[in-house]
C-alpha cells in the first residue's frame, strides 16, 4: 500500500498542470453540492423567519353573507355583515395588533384624475360611471379601509401621514396613494395638499405610501375612509368586504377562531376566518423543491467531472504504456498496475472533493453576508464531500486502470 500511494503521489506532482485540470471537474461538482445544500438550508431558513413575521400573524374574516340583503339608500347592492365599530371589536381580542375591515370601492371604471373633470362632475353619479373612460387615471383601483385595516397594512409612508380616526368619524374626503398611482397622477408631494379628483368629486391627498407588508394590490390604487365609501358609494358589490388582523406572533389560530363570533354574535356564521397555514408545511415544500432542482445541478457538474478525470486517466494510460511494459517486464502483476492507476485517480478525486468543500463553504457564507442572512450548513454535507470525491475518482479510474493491466509487456516494450 506504502508503494502504491508513492507511485500515486509521484505520478500526480511529476504532471501538475494536468493534475490540476483533472481534479477542476470534481471540484465544480463536489462544490455545487456543498454550495447546493448550504444555500438551500440557508434560503429555507430565510424563508421560515419571513413568514413567521409576515403569514403567521395575519388573519383575514370573508363576509360570506354580503349580497343577502339590502338596507335602504343602498341602490339594490347587498349589505355589508361587518359593524360599523369593526375596529374596536377586533382591537379588543387579546392578541391582535391591528385590525380593519377594508373592499374595493364598487365603482366601474373610475375615472381618478390630478385635475378636474368637468364632463364627470355634470354627468352626477350614476352617469359619471358610463360617460368615464380611460382617462388619465386609467388602471388605478379605488380602495375603501377603515384606520385599523390601513395600520394592518404596515405601510411604509413616503411622505405625509395616515389618515385616522378623526377623518373616519366625519367621513372626511381623504385619500392616500400608493406610490405608483401617484406617479401616474403626477403627485410627488403632499404638503400643499394635492386633490385627487374621482369622477369630479375632490379628494384631498394626505399620504403617499411607498410600500406594504400585506394587501400589495393597494399601492397601484387610492384608499379612502371606509366611512367615506360608504356614504359616497354604498357597499361593496362585486368582491365581498374582507377584515384584515394583524396579530401578535401564535396567535393567529386563537384570533381565527374568536374573530366571527366578536363582530357578529347575533350570526357568526356570516363570517368566514382563514387563520395563518401551517409555516411548517410552507418551508418543507419549498426545501424539497429547491434541494431537488440544485441537487440535479450538481449531479450534472459531478458526471461533467466523472468524465474528466476519466478522459485524462486514460489519456495518461496511453501516454505511459512503455512505463507499463517496463513494470511487467520486471514482475508488476495485473493487479499492481490497476491499484497504481485507480490510486491515483482515487487521490485526485479526494483532492478535488477537499478544494471543492472549501469552495462550497465559502460560497455559502460569502452569500450569506452578502445579503445579512445566518448561514446554514449541516457538518454531514461537507464532512461527506471529501468522500464524494472519492468515490468519484475511483468510478473514473476504474475502466483505464483495468485498461492498463490487460496491456502485453511485449507489446508495451515494442512502442
Amino acid at each position: 500500500m506504502r508503494d502504491a500511494l508513492a507511485e500515486a503521489l509521484a505520478g500526480i506532482v511529476q504532471r501538475p498542470g494536468r493534475s490540476i485540470l483533472t481534479t477542476v471537474g470534481t471540484v465544480l461538482g463536489v462544490g455545487a453540492f456543498v454550495a447546493v445544500l448550504g444555500l438551500t438550508s440557508t434560503a429555507t431558513g430565510q424563508i421560515g423567519k419571513s413568514f413567521s413575521l409576515l403569514q403567521d400573524t395575519t388573519v383575514t374574516v370573508q363576509d360570506l353573507g354580503a349580497g343577502t340583503e339590502a338596507g335602504p339608500g343602498t341602490s339594490g347592492r347587498g349589505a355589508m355583515d361587518f359593524p360599523a365599530d369593526s375596529d374596536a371589536r377586533l382591537a379588543a381580542l387579546n392578541g391582535v395588533t391591528d385590525a380593519g375591515v377594508w373592499w374595493q370601492v364598487p365603482l366601474r371604471n373610475p375615472r381618478i384624475s390630478a385635475r378636474p373633470d368637468v364632463t364627470a362632475a355634470a354627468a352626477n353619479g350614476a352617469g359619471a360611471d358610463s360617460a368615464s373612460g380611460s382617462g388619465s387615471g386609467s388602471g388605478i383601483g379605488l380602495f375603501a379601509a377603515s384606520p385599523g385595516a390601513l395600520r394592518a397594512m404596515q405601510p411604509t409612508l413616503g411622505t405625509g401621514a395616515l389618515y385616522n380616526g378623526f377623518h373616519q368619524r366625519r367621513g372626511e374626503r381623504v385619500a392616500l396613494l400608493g406610490a405608483p398611482a401617484a406617479r401616474l397622477l403626477g403627485i410627488t408631494r403632499t404638503d400643499d395638499q394635492p386633490a385627487v379628483f374621482v369622477d369630479g368629486v375632490a379628494y384631498t391627498v394626505v399620504g403617499i405610501v411607498s410600500d406594504v407588508q400585506r394587501l400589495p394590490q393597494t399601492l397601484l390604487g387610492m384608499i379612502i375612509p371606509s366611512s367615506t365609501a360608504l356614504r359616497a358609494y354604498g357597499p361593496p358589490a362585486d368582491a365581498a368586504a374582507q377584515a384584515l388582523i394583524r396579530t401578535r406572533p401564535g396567535a393567529g389560530p386563537l384570533i381565527a377562531r374568536q374573530a366571527p363570533l366578536a363582530l357578529r354574535p347575533d350570526e357568526p356564521r356570516l363570517l368566514k376566518a382563514v387563520p395563518p397555514p401551517d409555516p411548517h408545511a410552507l418551508r418543507d415544500q419549498v426545501s424539497t423543491d429547491m434541494s431537488g432542482l440544485f441537487l440535479i445541478l450538481a449531479a450534472i457538474c459531478l458526471a461533467v467531472g466523472t468524465l474528466g478525470i476519466a478522459n485524462t486517466t486514460l489519456v495518461a494510460v496511453l501516454e505511459r504504456t512503455s512505463e507499463i511494459g517496463l513494470r511487467r517486464a520486471l514482475g508488476a502483476r495485473p493487479r499492481h498496475i490497476t491499484a497504481q492507476f485507480l490510486t491515483e485517480s482515487t487521490a485526485l478525486g479526494a483532492l478535488g472533493g477537499l478544494i471543492g468543500a472549501a469552495s462550497g463553504a465559502a460560497t455559502v457564507v460569502g452569500t450569506a453576508m452578502a445579503r445579512d442572512w445566518t448561514a446554514v450548513l449541516q457538518p454531514y454535507t461537507v464532512l461527506a464531500a471529501p468522500l464524494i470525491g472519492m468515490a468519484t475518482g475511483f468510478a473514473a479510474g476504474l475502466y483505464p486502470a483495468l485498461r492498463a493491466a490487460r496491456i502485453e509487456p511485449l507489446d508495451a516494450l515494442r512502442r
